[in-house]
């Protein structure tokens, strides 16, 4: 994992080159902050995806009468699933891989917009089928829902431009304030972090969480925070396409708390569960779930073989 996530981090450079207080931030944003895409790098590879007869009959009738697979995600987290510029479609690397599993089951895709802190609650009360939405596979997680494993990840630091207040390892951020999701694993890590900082006699951080991303970016372009805590392949896109690549840059660490994004299925529905780990494990075997993170930049977060709540 840890040479696989060092890969990642030199891949995502490609990317750009193409006792703690936890509070929250007032609402107010600054849109020519928000990165915008029409660029969909792997439509033609996802158009190219054929449905495989034996890997459908994988599933209960209810989907396949269906026709469509109901996916719950927050779209505000690019470059994995996000809204295009004209806000309404949804794109992105992890959108792209749940449209293409769908169609190797001869199904369709309808999207579901969610805040991230509500996903797991859609899945356990089956208002969506399945969540893929940048979601950390952990084991206090497993307890609730299980998780089909498709992406390697870490967390990385974002600050504005010129990095002002000179972070350049986790423990300068040591009495600064940081911004991360709510229930988030970067929350939790900051948290942990934080507990270090007091106990080797520096100041606590500052925790402050939020679920728009918006926002967060806004609070570290504007100094109420140092810097924002998310994932790594995340950061590189923000900071390359937000103004332009003006506002923001990340601290050049590899990816922190190596992690496996998982998707997450109800743990009452083992054999849609099944059907999407085997029709996720046929485009690893041909090709396509490669082809299409290389369309992305992402190709060195590949994992080989598919496996259930891995995540540790």
């Amino acid at each position: 994992m840890k040479s696989r996530l060092s890969l990642l981090a030199l891949s995502l450079v490609g990317i750009a080159a193409l006792s703690a207080c936890t509070s929250t931030l007032p609402t107010d944003t600054d849109e020519s902050s928000a990165p915008t895409a029409d660029d969909q790098p792997a439509a033609a590879i996802v158009s190219g995806v054929e449905e495989d007869s034996e890997i459908a009959a994988l599933l209960p009738a209810q989907y396949s009468d269906a026709g469509v697979l109901q996916v719950g995600s927050n779209l505000q987290f690019p470059p994995a699933n996000f809204y295009a510029a004209d806000g309404t479609t949804p794109i992105g690397y992890e959108v792209d891989l749940a449209t293409a599993m769908a169609k190797r089951l001869g199904l369709d895709v309808a999207y579901n917009d969610s805040a991230f802190e509500n996903l797991i609650t859609s899945l356990q009360s089956q208002r969506v089928d399945f969540t893929m939405a940048g979601m950390n596979d952990r084991p206090d997680r497993q307890e609730m829902v299980d998780f089909i494993d498709y992406f390697q990840t870490g967390i990385g630091i974002l600050v504005a431009k010129g990095n002002p207040d000179r972070i350049v390892e986790p423990a300068d951020l040591c009495g600064h304030g940081v911004t991360a999701g709510v229930g988030s694993s970067q929350e939790a890590w900051a948290l942990a972090l934080s507990e270090k900082c007091v106990a080797d006699g520096a100041e606590a951080i500052d925790v402050v969480t939020v679920n728009n991303d918006q926002q967060r970016l806004n609070s570290v372009k504007t100094g109420r925070v140092t810097a924002e805590l998310n994932d790594l392949a995340n950061l590189v896109y923000v900071a390359q396409t937000a103004n332009s690549g003006e506002d923001f840059e990340v601290v050049d660490l590899p990816p922190l708390e190596g992690a496996l994004y998982g998707i997450g299925v109800n743990k009452e529905t083992p054999e849609l569960r099944a059907a999407l780990a085997a029709s996720l494990q046929s485009l690893i075997d041909d090709g396509t779930y490669g082809e299409i993170l290389a369309a992305w930049g992402l190709q060195a977060g590949a994992i080989e073989t598919v496996e259930i709540n891995a995540g540790q």
